[in-house]
This record gives structure tokens, sequence and C-alpha cells, in this order.
């Protein structure tokens, strides 16, 4: 196979092919780091490239295949992670120069079980400072593939870029308001945030605790599946990670969407957002059918409070988790990440007793909601096609600020999983994405939908010329 035809390849076609060697893990990441200097340059997705690691994982991949020492679908697989994940051998900013320095003792556990699953490490990818809106103003954001104008997606903009470029065959990122999804979303990939606690945050630098989610973005549903896979299930390491069984993903993927009720509020998802969302949105419902889902028509809770609150109870736990360094060293961070800090610092008790009470009543909501379906859809944006021009305006325009938030952060309040996928391409060649969310643990259910949608579609088959 021709290196130019690898790079697009999806993540469990790779491990295929390394697995049962006709192709090696080292020929494979050799070919994914020269891709890298050729490309990244211009793209700008990763922080650290570790070379040396990658060539050392890829030949004790190769070495423990020849052996019949298989590990699973990510032996010998190169993948990347957001830098906001401690690595013992590289440095971890979090989109921070403040810790360009910082050399963390221990591998995140996130790290550690993909080194475990056998994948192959290629480096730390890019992301907004502190995992918040805005990149720092000392760190050029990465460029989308599908054309240098487009947003790339906040804040694992690093992992969605790499993903969809063909830098990678998967990665990681994190998900505090919309961080995998509105990259998977800007860039045409699969992203899938998982149910609050379903992976360990040990050594993953936080944003706001209560609503950090990590998880990972690749190509297709069945990757995603793969990667959850390996790095889900309880921790020691961390007290918070949920002992609730990992269901094998991959087994339960193919049993499609026949029986599954999937609700939609047209008022709230449908009525509200753009032309291309909408007809995105019209063609999945219509592919649920013809899948064998009951699509119902649902009234969702009012989700515009829930991202409304999201802002000063992340600036609270943000606030906490940079108490360090904020305000001591304030004049090192960019105004977007110190402003949230600010609002959090300015939170009062009783003001934030209140959060947390609407926060448990919307929660509550939508738990209720799924006693009546298996799954909702929605969209992810109000508005297709955000470029990075529109976006200097999310702080000022209230409409861009409400419409953005209105579909990402109520789940990340709330902690339900989600699986955000492309659906469709606007006039002008931009993808246009779409999420399913399900109750809590549900991520089979996600991935069963999002398999299902993807045997009938090809939109994420679909690539940018580079």
């Amino acid at each position: 196979m021709a290196d130019k035809e690898l790079h697009y390849l999806g993540l469990l076609e790779a491990g295929r092919l390394i697995q049962s060697r006709e192709l090696s893990s080292l020929e494979m990441t050799e070919a994914m780091l020269d891709r890298i200097d050729a490309i990244d340059t211009g793209l700008r997705s990763y922080v650290t490239v570790l070379r040396e690691q990658a060539l050392a994982d890829a030949r004790r991949a190769d070495e423990e295949i020849a052996k019949g020492q298989l590990r699973g679908p990510l032996q010998g697989v190169p993948v990347a992670v957001k830098d906001l994940f401690w690595t013992k051998n590289a440095p971890t900013t979090h989109g921070m120069p403040i810790n360009r320095r910082f050399l963390a003792k221990d591998d995140a556990t996130v790290v550690r079980r993909l080194h475990d699953a056998g994948a192959v490490l290629l480096g730390k990818l890019q992301q907004t400072e502190g995992a918040f809106a805005d990149h720092h103003p000392d760190v050029p954001p990465p460029i989308n593939p599908w054309g240098e104008a487009l947003w790339s997606g906040a804040s694992s903009s690093g992992s969605g870029v790499a993903s969809a470029a063909g830098l990678c065959f998967g990665a990681l990122g994190t998900d505090t308001g919309g961080s995998i999804r509105f990259p998977s979303a800007a860039n045409g990939i699969t992203g899938l945030k998982p149910t609050w606690s379903r992976v360990s945050r040990h050594g993953a630098c936080e944003l706001a605790a209560s609503m950090d989610h990590i998880g990972p973005l690749a190509r297709s549903a069945a990757d995603a599946a793969a990667i959850l896979q390996a790095i889900a299930g309880s921790d020691p390491k961390d007290p918070t990670a949920s002992h609730e069984p990992v269901p094998d993903y991959l087994a339960l993927m193919t049993r499609g969407l026949t029986g599954m009720r999937v609700g939609v509020d047209p008022a709230w998802s449908i009525d509200r957002v753009d032309d291309p969302t909408r007809a995105v949105l019209t063609g999945v419902l219509e592919a649920v059918s013809q899948l064998g889902g009951q699509v119902m028509n649902i009234q969702f809770p009012d989700s515009d409070q829930a991202a409304h609150d999201w802002v000063p109870l992340c600036g609270v736990e943000t606030a906490v988790y940079h108490e360090a360094t904020f305000p001591a060293r304030r004049d090192e961070y960019g105004p977007g990440l110190a402003g949230l800090i600010d609002t959090g610092r300015q939170t009062s008790g009783m003001d934030y007793q209140k959060l947390l009470l609407r926060r448990a009543d919307f929660r509550g909501r939508v738990n209720a909601l799924f006693c009546k379906v298996d799954l909702v859809v929605d969209p992810v944006t109000v508005e297709s096609a955000l470029t990075v021009e529109r976006m200097l305006q999310f702080g000022t325009d209230a409409d861009l600020f409400a419409g953005t938030l209105r579909y990402t952060c109520p789940f990340d309040m709330s902690g339900h999983p989600t699986i955000t996928m492309p659906g469709g391409f606007t006039k002008g060649g931009t993808p246009v994405a779409f999420q399913f969310i399900a109750p809590h643990f549900g991520e089979a259910s996600l991935v069963r939908a999002g398999w299902a949608y993807q045997q009938l579609t090809d939109w994420h088959r679909r690539h940018p010329a580079i």
C-alpha cells in the first residue's frame, strides 16, 4: 500500500494491517511521522512530536505481534493526545506558556492505558489556553484542514485537526463545555464524550473538575469505540472514576438501531438552527427511521438557563485549579482565561449554591427524559461553517454565545454521554455535524447508533484535500 493511502485509513483498519503483519507498525509510524514533518508546520496541530518514543513503541509492538503477544485493536497504531495529559517524557503545557517547563512525574492514567493497549504515541496536541475558549495570545492556533478561514474548534483543537488531516489515527481530547464536540464538528470527524466518571481524570490538567470529560476523537464511531474501550474504567488514582462495568463496545456495536427510541424536540433542535444544520438533522431523522429506529417528538428541558449557568460554575472551579498562579501571575494569562477566573472569584457563595441547585434540577429533568427515549438527537451549534473571524465575536455577540453553548454545555452540566458525527456539508464544502445523547453510561447505545448511521452514509469517509 502506498504511503499516500495510509494516513486516511480507519484506526481499526490500520490495526488489522499491523496485527496481521501485512504492514509493520514501524512502517506505519514512520509514514505518519513523515506526514507530520511534511504538513504540520502549516497546520500546527502538534505541540510536541515524540519521534523517538513513537519509533520505540512501534518496534515493541512489532516484536510482540511477531511473538503472538496480541494486546487488542490499538496495538501498533499511531495515536496522539491533547497536551493536558501528563507524560513523563515531555512537557505538559495545558495550552499555557506558563507551563512550558512542567514535567510530570507520572503518566496520566489514560496515557498509561493507551500504552498498555499497545498504541504508539506520536505526540502531544495543541489546545486552547487552560482548555477554555481561546488560544493563548502567544500560541498560534491550529488550522482547520478544510479551510484556513474556518474555526478549528475549542478546546481540543489540535486533536480535531490532527485526526481530520491524517496526522494520527485517533486522539484523546477533553470536553468541559463542548471541547470534543466543537473540534469534531468543525473538522468533520467523530467525537465521543463519555459519561462523567466513565474515564479516569488522573493526570489530566483541569478546566472544571466536575465537568471535565475525557474521550476520543477519531474518524468513525467504531474507531472511537475502540479507543474508549482501552481507556474507560475505574482507577485507584481517581476516586471519582466510576466502578460501573465497562461493556465490550465493539461486540455490541453492530446491533444497530432497530427498536431504539430516538427523541427530538423540533422547536428546540431544528427550528432554532441555520439551514445547513436543519437539513442535516432532517436527514439524520430519516436515516434513523430507515435503520429501524422509532423517532419520537419530545419536549426537552430548558437548556438556555443551564448554558447560562455554565460560565460562573466553570469559573469557580477554574479559579480553584489556578489558585497557585492566579492572580499572582495574571500578566502571563490570556484575557479569555483570566476573565473566566475573575468571574469565578467574584461569584458569591449564595450564588454558587443556586447554581448547584439549578444544575441538579436540570440533570434530574434530563434523566427523566430517558425514561421515555433511548437517545436524543441534537445539533452541535446553531450556526454551521463557523469561521475564525466569526468566533472573534464570541464574547460580544449574545446570540452567537448562546447558540454556540446551547447544545453542548448542558450535557457537561448533566454529565450525559454524547457522540458527534458529520452528517453533511454546506454548499461551500464545510462539514456539518449533529450529536446523539444517551443516558448515563449509555455509551454502547451511542456506538450502536453511530455505527449504524455510518454504515448507511459516507460523510465520515470524506477527507480534506491536503
